[in-house]
């Protein structure tokens, strides 16, 4: 597998999608009933009681189906926060989403949740996958908890089943012990993410002595290491797979991006390899009567132009940009951002006599 992934046994087809980019990111909430000092869920949503598709807040369904329609989405992973503590929403997008692309539109869930009530009504309305999340204090104790019982219960009920937690430095037999109870249990599959610093834990990993393992990744150093070496000692048919942090940027995303950017892209924009959007900006006084004057000067055809309310600037071709911009009032820029809902740049070039590369 690319970008030092790597499985023992087959993919998980929820996986397989994820890889291709076909699979939406639904956060069914932002609230938990664990406090994991690992989570890398960001502020702006943990704790809170929030819905996102993929980078868009969610208001109403049409949001959660056109964000899908936005990818050409193959299925769907519904994540947290824990998606149980708001069943009834957990259940009601699971059925939408079925009723509008069909019961091929696959869809796995992420839960720490156990109760085989709630396990019922995933499985009734649809579910194809779940994945529990046992925290880290419970691993090498497994037993001793409702996820045992829980693994069995998901399985008879049709669901595809398995874990996936972060493979944490140091705690190898804590890992160890925990698959060993999962195997045992009739798990299907075991995932192992490698662990990474966001805004939310890096004052926890950081107090418990971890630190990031070079200077363009926030993966923690010896995670990676960690899951290598559970993964080649498991002596067993179950699939074990790890993923990394590179994967999910690199592969993962960007090819989420892709469809996203291909699926949304106006006759101005430029797509480049990684899925972002490449346009000419002017930002001025009068955006949109600048827009108008252009387009009649200049003899623009409308698709290539567009005074953009939402940002309140010009947006036009970058060639042509590169072609007039010194002639018009206003900043001139070539910016990059990406193809999301909210539409985060990430890069601008100014055109003029500062003709330099500006990264932000």
């Amino acid at each position: 597998m690319p970008d030092n992934s790597l499985v023992k046994g087959p993919l998980p087809l929820s996986c397989v999608m994820c890889q291709e980019g076909s699979k939406m990111v639904l956060l069914v909430t932002g609230l938990c009933s664990e406090d994991c000092y690992y989570c890398p869920l960001s502020l702006e949503k943990q704790g809170k009681r929030v819905t996102y598709a993929n980078e868009k807040p969610v208001e109403k369904d049409e949001d959660v189906l056109n964000e899908a329609k936005s990818i050409s989405a193959r299925g769907t992973g519904m994540t947290g926060g824990d998606p149980l503590l708001e069943m009834d929403k957990a259940v009601h997008y699971i059925r939408l989403l079925k009723g509008e692309f069909g019961e091929r539109h696959n869809i796995h869930l992420y839960t720490s949740t156990t109760d085989p009530k709630k396990l019922v009504r995933l499985a009734g309305a649809g579910l194809d996958e779940i994945r529990f999340h046992p925290p880290a204090d419970v691993w090498d104790r497994l037993g001793d908890t409702g996820f045992v019982t829980a693994i069995t219960d998901a399985r008879h009920l049709g669901l595809r089943t398995g874990i996936e937690v972060p493979a944490i430095p140091g705690h190898e037999t804590q890992i160890a012990a925990l698959l060993r109870s999962v195997i045992e249990a009739g798990a299907q599959f075991i995932n192992l993410n490698e662990l990474e610093f966001s805004e939310s834990n890096w004052k926890e990993l950081k107090n418990r002595g971890y630190a990031v393992k070079d200077d363009v990744s926030s993966a923690v150093a010896g995670s990676e290491e960690t899951a290598l070496n559970i993964i080649r000692s498991v002596d067993s048919k179950v699939t074990v797979h790890y993923c990394s942090s590179s994967f999910k940027d690199a592969t993962q995303l960007r090819k989420r991006l892709l469809r996203r950017a291909k699926n949304s892209a106006t006759p101005l924009d430029i797509i480049n390899h990684e899925g972002m959007f490449i346009k000419g900006v002017i930002e001025c006084g009068s955006p949109e009567s600048l827009a108008r004057k252009l387009a009649r000067e200049y003899k623009i055809p409308k698709g290539l132009i567009r005074y953009d309310r939402e940002k309140s600037r010009v947006e036009l071709a970058a060639w042509i940009l590169e072609e007039i911009y010194d002639q018009v009032e206003g900043e001139a820029f070539i910016v990059e951002e990406y193809p999301t809902a909210d539409r985060l740049e990430v890069e601008r070039r100014p055109l003029g006599p500062l003709d330099v590369r500006v990264i932000k």
